[in-house]
């Protein structure tokens, strides 16, 4: 099993709660305001005057054959939104309960 944990600007929330649905993941817990900022070129999201906009993030474990697909969705999702910005990490899940 690996999780993958989706951070993207709130913009995409819908797009990516769809993008689950299309490959039918079904378990997955949402944090809908996450602050920060991208290593790559990201402007800062904190909610506050100066930098207003937030991000969410999205957290799913899924089993290890399909961390590549998901990979892929997220990607060409990013391509599309190259501007609101959209990351996607992976780590292994030892055990689960």
């Amino acid at each position: 099993m690996k999780a993958v944990f989706i951070v993207y600007n709130q913009a995409l929330t819908e797009r990516v709660a769809y993008m689950l649905e299309q490959l039918r993941i079904k378990g997955w817990t949402q944090f809908p305001l996450v602050y920060g900022q991208g290593t790559n070129g990201g402007e800062p999201r904190m909610g506050t005057h100066a930098w207003p906009e937030m991000n969410s993030s999205t957290l799913t474990i899924v089993e290890d054959d399909m961390v590549d697909l998901v990979l892929k969705y997220v990607d060409k999702l990013d391509h599309v939104n190259q501007e609101n910005g959209l990351r996607a990490f992976v780590w292994n899940i030892d055990k689960m309960y």
